[in-house]
């Protein structure tokens, strides 16, 4: 540990001013019990380190590293004090250098690159985020890179890139589908991908990050590389699916609670004050806050933490409106854009600039978002989410049959690719209309090309390799919890014969689902959702369909595979 008497604790978060400033409080308070003199200033502040030992810098890296001279410095994020702050400072002691050791300059585009630091997050942080970062780390090595990565899934943040491993990387790679927060990063050379090019294309990712990553400025959360309209078609995109991967929590939770208030029987729910009717209050709660949540980190993926306010308010609105999901998507890009132009166009005195993100952006936001939704677009918006509830309701069974045959198909198509992910945010959308056969012939539909996959390996062994043969039992588990990339290591490999025949067994399914009736109120949890009562009905049918086009995809794709021969290799 370093033989530091005298301690500097500086601030630098522009995002995060107030929260800093009260970690460094709190650091400062462990570096008192451990017999420092410390003093707390920020950046701005900051005139001279000559009268201390050590420089302890909270946040982010300053572009200019120069101005503390040859003093000891450390750099700790927020997330380390959060986490143990007495961790936090002894770590900064043991492991600082000087000024001029940690100062980081943008590299040049080259093959010189060798460490690597990585975001993966998926809409639904179950899959594709997992399987991207393993991809990734598979890559690396086998590349003779070094890379660290961070998973973002649905239990939260692991393996969290620290401040030295951020320092120390070339570049950074974000393959994500959803928005993150970047604010570690600025300064870097940053790299932007879907963690299906990831997870498909990895040599070809990370050839792409070394020559393409560009350095990201403060302000400019979005590091890309592409043009600019393929660029606004994918962040539209983006922010779409990061507002439903924010209210995914809320379906699955109000969807089960519903279910299990039917388990004690169809209209138990209607005696006040009974277990049954207090578990369909607790969900429909959190149907309550499925549109809200869905247009505020909408506004969140646009404009960060300041498009949060005018987005959760907009999407109560579209609520209150009777606007819907289709409403909570419209206040949602409402909110985030005029968030944004008001962060980037209005310009304040440098005195005043720290109230924008806490007051002027909230107030103008939310009352510009509200004034709209009121007398401009929360009528026509309303006007047509009813018009499609009627249709989804009283539409006959040829039109049934067809919606469940295109839903499943979507599903089918790129396995956890933009498609896919389309057909399900639409269908998790339709639950707030209480429309649950969309839902049914979604998730069973998702559910065929993995479990297909494995019924093939088991159907024609012989034209399968043992990795294949392995690959073909994860999928069937993958498939049964509704996790449809298990299809992908063939669907790599072979994709002009897999994908049809995947979306052969998908359209079966989803003909099936349809004509059955069947209506799932949960948009998750694959064949386990069916140990809940009531959380869908005609359960064994459910379970049928879903064997059909299994089977069908099996089936079809052992025929017309082609033969494969093994080479054993024996020792003599």
């Amino acid at each position: 540990m370093q033989t530091a008497k005298h301690l500097l604790f500086v601030t630098n978060d522009p995002q995060q001013q107030v929260n800093t400033l009260i970690l460094a409080r709190k650091l400062a308070l462990v570096a008192t019990q451990h017999g420092y003199k410390h003093s707390v200033i920020s950046l701005d502040e900051f005139e001279s380190s000559d009268h201390f030992d050590h420089v302890i810098i909270i946040g982010q890296q300053p572009k200019n590293l120069n101005i503390f001279g040859q003093n000891a410095l450390s750099l700790v994020s927020i997330e380390d004090i959060k986490d143990d702050a007495d961790k936090a400072l002894l770590t900064a002691l043991e492991h600082s250098k000087p000024a001029n050791e940690w100062e980081q300059k943008p590299k040049q585009a080259s093959n010189t690159a060798t460490h690597f630091v990585a975001i993966t997050a998926c809409p639904t942080g179950v899959a594709h985020t997992f399987m991207a970062a393993e991809a990734l780390q598979q890559g690396a090595e086998r590349l003779g890179y070094q890379i660290d990565v961070e998973t973002q899934g649905s239990v939260g943040a692991k393996n969290i890139l620290s401040p030295q491993a951020i320092a120390d990387a070339d570049i950074v790679i974000l393959a994500t589908d959803i928005e993150v927060n970047t604010d570690r990063f600025i300064g870097k050379r940053v790299y932007r991908c879907s963690t299906g090019f990831a997870l498909k294309q990895t040599d070809k990712a990370f050839a792409e990050a070394i020559a393409n990553a560009q350095v990201l400025e403060q302000g400019k959360q979005q590091a890309t590389t592409e043009n600019k309209d393929k660029t606004e078609k994918v962040g539209v995109y983006k922010h779409l699916l990061t507002g439903v991967s924010y209210m995914l929590p809320m379906v699955v939770a109000g969807g089960l609670l519903i279910a299990l208030s039917l388990c004690f029987g169809l209209n138990a729910a209607e005696q006040a004050g009974s277990l049954p009717a207090i578990l369909k209050q607790i969900g429909a709660a959190a149907f309550t806050l499925m549109v809200p949540m869905l247009s505020g980190y909408i506004a969140y993926s646009i404009a960060d933490r300041p498009g949060l306010a005018p987005g959760l308010i907009g999407g109560l609105l579209a609520a209150q409106l009777q606007a819907g999901f289709l409403g909570g998507i419209v206040s949602g890009f409402l909110a985030g854009y005029i968030a944004l132009f008001i962060a980037k166009k209005v310009k304040l005195p440098t005195s005043l600039e720290s109230l924008k993100p806490i007051l002027i952006i909230p107030l103008l936001g939310t009352l510009s978002v509200g004034l709209i939704m009121f007398y401009v677009v929360g009528q026509p918006v309303a006007h047509i989410f009813e018009l499609m509830k009627d249709f989804l309701n009283n539409m006959g069974t040829t039109n049934a049959v067809l919606m469940g045959i295109i839903l499943a198909s979507m599903m089918c198509i790129d396995l956890g690719g933009p498609i896919n992910k389309a057909a399900y945010a639409f269908t998790v959308g339709l639950l707030t209309t209480n429309t649950y056969m969309p839902m049914a012939a979604t998730m069973a539909g998702g559910m065929v090309p993995a479990i297909g996959m494995a019924i093939a390996t088991f159907l024609a062994r012989n034209k399968f390799s043992t990795g294949e043969k392995d690959a073909g039992k994860a999928a069937f588990v993958l498939g049964l919890c509704f996790i449809s990339e298990g299809a992908i290591p063939f669907a790599a490999k072979d994709p002009m014969r897999v994908i049809p025949t995947c979306i052969l067994g998908g359209a079966v399914t989803g003909a099936l689902v349809a004509l059955f009736h069947c209506e799932l109120v949960t948009p998750h949890g694959g064949v386990f959702v069916l140990l809940i009562p009531n959380a869908i009905n005609h359960a064994w049918l459910y379970l049928a369909a879903i064997a059909a086009g299994s089977i069908v995809t099996g089936v079809s794709y052992a025929i017309i595979k082609k033969n494969q021969e093994e080479k054993l290799l024996t020792n003599s």
